[in-house]
């Protein structure tokens, strides 16, 4: 051994492993090796001073504040409930355009309108022969 005061041994009691590189904990300000470096690895004790989190409402995506001593999953369930901005837009209506055929109350998400008499109908009246239109734009009657 050339340089005994080289390199710092590993701080988690488990290891003491003698490491030439090793890296600082910014929050217990301990030497650690590349295996416990992290906050979780030697569970650090000021971790929650550094690994400070802000859950995203999955509807909105906005940050939602969590003070401390409050569950994550909890504030952003009242968010939901509450204040989430997603949720208070009103839905729009898909479909919306009414078929014109007596008796039928369909409702499609495009307008399909009757190029002869310029109605709106659904997929199953759309043709002039299936609503009965004629060829002057209104509906077809019987002579006889």
């Amino acid at each position: 051994m050339e340089f005994p005061d080289l390199g710092k041994h590993c701080s988690e009691k488990t290891c003491k492993q003698l490491d030439f590189l090793p890296l600082k904990c910014d929050a217990c300000k301990q030497d650690f090796c590349k295996d416990h470096f992290t906050y979780a690895a030697h569970m650090c004790p000021f971790a929650f001073k550094k690994d400070i989190r802000v859950p995203v409402c999955p509807l909105c995506n906005i940050p939602v504040p969590v003070k401390k001593g409050e569950l994550p999953d909890v504030v952003v369930g009242k968010h939901m409930d509450r204040d989430c901005a997603r949720c208070a837009v009103p839905k729009e209506k898909v479909f919306t355009h009414r078929c014109s055929q007596e008796g039928c109350r369909r409702k499609e998400m495009l307008q399909l309108p009757c190029v002869q008499c310029r109605r709106n109908f659904c997929i199953q009246h759309r043709h002039p022969l299936d609503h009965g239109c004629g060829p002057r734009g209104g509906p077809a009657g019987r002579a006889g």
